[in-house]
């Protein structure tokens, strides 16, 4: 140690050290020059303290220079068309796409600078003496031993740490073939497009449902989706190759050990062979990235497995798997058996369990006990066994609603005045009422009937005769409808009227029911508008199976009649009334 100045009252005592000498380039420690420490007198406790400083070098570039930076990565991207085999593209977008691996070389070049700046004459030459800055940045390169790995995994936006790990886990890998893989995992995971955010709005809801007992690979998918939602955009970047790729590798490290030809084309392969679509491969993978790390036969096990637990045939097990990649899972699949279980001791029927998991797969994620506190509000409205059997099919996602939300569509309910077993009934013939917001949904629908002059007092009784009312687009669905109406000449009082009168009315077509049947109405029949006014069910029956053969035989006779007294009857009434015949062989009213 060098002493440059001091003084007898110690009022600066400045030292010199040498720098630590170290020759590990592997590692990302940095090589300073010489230390300078400097003593000052404490005056008032009669201690000293110590003031450090680090004093860098000459050298003849600086490690925050662009053209340092340049020039280092020119020769990264040299290294790696050299010594890797990569192409010249694919070279020049890695070495300027990790700035902080190039960072780490040019400071590893600078301190190998000031040690041989420190070493004494007599000291054996080394190799890397007398070696220019691009020469030297390559060398340092060699020294790291990963060959280029390291700066790869950063230009796919992994940060350095993560790149040095991922490095060290794949080195019995050569970069072109890594950098192949990674390549055919993109174009795979990230096969559709996904602008509005689909896959993040999926990955949310299945999470949401979760309520069972997981497995390792369902856990290690939702940390890979926690990942995701702790950055800028969320989930909603699920689908985003930019945003969430460096994740994937993160949370699935493995996925870069897979043989391209022998695990991952296999794999695509049976994906697609089961009926799911390639621009769909990427939805399944990334909301179940397990999948592409089970072998074949395995994962052939356990769809076949999946599918006939839920009475599911070949054709149609890609549909189940893109609405549920989950179910491959083994607690997803153990979960059905508690599933089964308990609906079977409510006495519903297994094909009716099975088709409410095909419709609603996200039923496998949870807990029967949770279920059963839906089942239990089911029964206060006087919904049990068979009739129960109605309302799991068509609206399966009621079992996944809480208790409290579902009480509030009853409670709206019975303020309109119905009693709980008309509402048991709405429940069992429209159930996707009680999934709607009441705000949002319901009130906005009764509001739309008050525009056309039609009195809450009448609310009830359209309700329960045309529940399905409360679930359309009242602008979208029925507003085109009513003022089809009015373009034939039927005014807001009369269409009311017509509502009040046959609410059914609100939900038919216009161009596969109201419109060819009023044609018929005017054109054949020569009857007057006010006649479907007075009696709008006419637009209820078939236009071929019954208001045309009756028509047909009432003007082969001369008969006059109204659309009620020649429609409202059977087919036993109508042959007796008009023809004195015992039955009249004509097709049934169907709505």
């Amino acid at each position: 140690m060098e002493l440059l100045h001091t003084s007898c009252n110690f009022e600066t005592l400045t030292l010199i050290s040498p720098p630590l000498k170290s020759c590990n380039f592997s590692s990302s420690s940095l090589f300073f020059s010489p230390r300078r420490v400097t003593l000052f007198p404490a005056y008032h406790s009669g201690r000293v303290t110590v003031s450090a400083s680090l004093q860098h070098g000459d050298s003849n570039f600086s490690s925050n220079s662009s053209q340092t930076n340049q020039e280092a990565q020119n020769s990264i991207a040299g290294f790696l068309r050299r010594d890797t085999g990569l192409s010249e593209a694919d070279s020049d977008f890695i070495s300027s796409n990790c700035p902080k691996y190039t960072r780490m070389i040019v400071e590893g070049v600078r301190d190998l600078e000031e040690w041989n700046s420190w070493k004494g004459s007599g000291e054996s030459e080394r190799v890397e003496e007398g070696l220019g800055f691009k020469e030297k940045v390559i060398y340092m390169v060699k020294q790291k031993g990963d060959g280029g790995k390291v700066a790869f995994l950063e230009s796919l936006g992994l940060s350095l740490s993560s790149a040095m790990y991922l490095a060290h886990y794949v080195s019995s890998e050569s970069l072109p073939i890594l950098l192949d893989k990674v390549k055919y995992l993109k174009e795979i995971f990230f096969s559709g497009s996904d602008e509005k955010g689909l896959v993040g709005k999926y990955a949310r809801r299945m999470m949401l449902y979760l309520s069972i007992p997981i497995d390792e690979d369902v856990q290690q998918t939702l940390s890979f989706f926690e990942k995701i939602e702790a950055r800028r955009g969320g989930l909603d970047m699920l689908g985003s190759v930019d945003a969430s790729f460096r994740f994937l590798l993160e949370s699935f490290p493995r996925l870069l050990l897979l043989s391209e030809e022998n695990d991952m084309k296999p794999m695509v392969e049976f994906l697609e062979s089961i009926g799911i679509p390639k621009y769909c491969l990427g939805k399944v993978l990334l909301l179940y990235p397990p999948i592409m790390l089970g072998k074949t036969e395995e994962i052939k096990r356990r769809v076949a497995t999946a599918m006939e637990k839920v009475s599911v045939v070949n054709k149609d097990s890609g549909k189940l798997l893109l609405k549920y990649p989950w179910i491959l899972s083994p607690s997803i699949q153990e979960n059905y058996s508690h599933i089964g279980s308990f609906f079977y001791s409510e006495s519903v029927l297994k094909m009716d369990i099975d088709h409410a998991i095909r419709r609603w797969p996200l039923l496998l994620g949870c807990s029967a006990s949770n279920m059963e506190m839906m089942v239990k509000e089911f029964d206060k409205l006087g919904v049990r066994d068979k009739r129960m059997g109605k309302v799991i099919p068509k609206m399966p996602q009621l079992l996944l609603c809480k208790p409290q939300e579902f009480l509030k569509v009853v409670c709206f309910l019975e303020d309109l005045g119905f009693q709980k077993e008309i509402v048991g009934q709405i429940l069992c013939r429209c159930p996707e009422i009680f999934g709607c917001s009441i705000e949002k949904t319901l009130q906005k629908k009764l509001i739309f009937l008050t525009r056309f002059g039609v009195s809450t007092t009448h609310f009830p009784r359209i309700i329960k005769k045309y529940p399905e009312f409360l679930i359309y687009d009242a602008d979208k669905t029925v507003l085109p409808r009513l003022k089809y109406l009015m373009e034939i000449g039927i005014s807001e009082r009369e269409i009311a009227f017509m509502i009040r009168k046959f609410s059914p009315i609100l939900g038919y077509s216009i161009d596969k029911v109201l419109r060819p049947k009023f044609e018929f109405l005017v054109n054949s029949m020569e009857k007057p508008v006010r006649e479907v006014i007075e009696y709008p069910r006419y637009f209820s029956y078939s236009l071929e199976k019954r208001i045309k053969p009756r028509f047909r035989v009432l003007k082969g006779r001369n008969i006059e009649c109204t659309l009620q007294e020649m429609l409202g009857k059977n087919d036993e009434e109508f042959a007796a009334d008009f023809l004195g015949l015992g039955e009249l062989q004509t097709h049934s009213e169907i709505s």
